[in-house]
C-alpha cells in the first residue's frame, strides 16, 4: 500500500508540472534512471481491429536494466487534469477500461545508456461500445541483481487515449465562466492586475472531448486581447463523467473603463460550439476617490443652492401690517 501511494503521489506531482493535462514526466525526478516516449498517445481503433503503439524507453544510466511493463487503468484525478492510475494489477476501471485490450507484455533489458521500443498491442472487441477508452503502460527497473522485486517507486508512464469510433455521445456543459483576480470572481476591479477567466466544462458524453476556441477581450468597439484557447497538440481533454477547469490569465487591460470578454468554443467531431460573454469594469482607486469627492461637492452645490433659494424667497415675501381700530362717534 506505501509503494503504490508514493508511486501514484510521484505521478501525480509530475503531472501537475507539465504543459499537457495528462502528460506523465519523461523522467523520474528521484532516481533519473529511465525516459519514455511519446508521453501521450491518441489512438483510434474500429471494434474487431488491433493496432499497435509504440513506445520508446531510454535508460539513462551506465548499467543495464531490466525493465518490468506493467499496464493499468486510470481515470481523472481531480479537476485540473491529473489522472489517477489504477496501481492494483487485479483491478480495472469501472467503465473505459483500456487495459481490457491490451496485450501482456514481458520484461525487456535495456541496454546503457540506450533505448528499446517497446510494442503495446491494443485488440478492441468487436462488441466493443463506441466512446473513449484510457491506460497507462508503466516501466519499472527490477532489483540490481535481476531478481522478480520491482522498483515501483522509479517508474515512469506513457498514456494512451483510444477512440473507438462509432454513435458516441459527444456532450460537454459549460457550468462556469467568471472573471477573477486572486481566485475571486467580481464584475469590478480596482486595477487590471492578475486579471483572468476561469472556467469550467462538465463531460456528460461517452467520449474524452478537448475544447477549443478563441477568447477575445474588447473596450468599447476595440479589441485590446485575443488569445488561441487549447490550441497545442495534443490538446488538454475532459474525460467521461468528470469535469476540467481552465484559468486564462488577461492582458493587456490598460486601466480604466468597461471590458466585454468573449469566448467561441468548438468541440467534438460535428464541431459544437459554446458561445459566452462576460463584461466587467476597471475602476482605479483613484478614479473612486475622485469620483467620490466631485459627488461631495455637488451635493453640497445643490444644498447651497436650496439654501440660497429659499433665503431670497423669505427676502421677497411681503409683510403683514396689523389695521388700526376705528373709533366711530355715538349719535345720540
Amino acid at each position: 500500500m506505501m509503494v503504490a501511494f508514493a508511486v501514484l503521489l510521484s505521478v501525480a506531482m509530475a503531472l501537475l508540472t507539465s504543459s499537457h493535462s495528462f502528460a506523465v514526466t519523461s523522467t523520474n525526478n528521484t532516481a533519473n534512471t529511465l525516459k519514455v516516449s511519446p508521453v501521450r498517445s491518441d489512438i483510434e481503433i474500429l471494434p474487431g481491429e488491433t493496432k499497435t503503439v509504440q513506445v520508446t524507453v531510454t535508460n539513462l544510466t551506465n548499467a543495464d536494466i531490466l525493465v518490468s511493463p506493467i499496464e493499468n487503468d486510470f481515470i481523472s484525478g481531480d479537476e485540473n487534469g491529473t489522472p489517477a492510475l489504477i496501481l492494483d494489477a487485479d483491478k480495472f476501471a469501472s467503465t473505459h477500461s483500456l487495459k481490457r485490450f491490451m496485450t501482456p507484455l514481458t520484461a525487456v533489458t535495456i541496454p546503457a545508456n540506450k533505448a528499446k521500443f517497446v510494442s503495446v498491442i491494443i485488440t478492441v472487441p468487436k462488441t466493443a461500445q463506441a466512446g473513449g477508452y484510457f491506460g497507462a503502460i508503466r516501466f519499472a527497473p527490477t532489483s540490481p541483481e535481476g531478481g522478480a522485486q520491482v522498483n515501483l517507486s522509479g517508474s515512469v508512464a506513457s498514456l494512451i487515449l483510444l477512440t473507438v469510433p462509432g454513435n458516441a455521445v459527444e456532450q460537454l456543459n459549460l457550468t462556469e465562466f467568471a472573471i477573477q483576480q486572486n481566485g475571486k470572481s467580481n464584475a469590478l476591479f480596482t486595477t487590471s492586475d492578475g486579471l483572468g477567466i476561469t472556467f469550467r466544462f462538465e463531460n456528460k458524453g461517452s467520449v474524452q472531448l478537448g475544447p477549443f476556441g478563441k477568447i477575445t477581450v474588447q473596450k468599447g468597439k476595440n479589441i485590446v486581447y485575443e488569445k488561441d484557447f487549447n490550441d497545442q497538440t495534443p490538446r488538454d481533454v475532459i474525460l467521461p463523467d468528470s469535469a476540467r477547469r481552465w484559468n486564462v490569465p488577461l492582458e493587456k487591460i490598460d486601466g480604466f473603463g468597461k471590458y466585454t470578454v468573449s469566448a467561441t468554443l468548438t468541440y467534438g467531431s460535428k464541431n459544437q460550439t459554446v458561445d459566452v460573454t462576460r463584461t466587467f469594469w476597471v475602476i482605479p482607486v483613484s478614479y473612486m476617490i475622485g469620483a467620490g469627492i466631485a459627488l461631495l461637492i455637488l451635493i453640497a452645490l445643490v444644498i447651497f443652492i436650496i439654501w440660497f433659494v429659499r433665503r431670497k424667497r423669505q427676502r421677497h415675501a411681503p409683510r403683514s401690517h396689523s389695521g388700526g381700530l376705528s373709533v366711530g362717534r355715538s349719535r345720540r
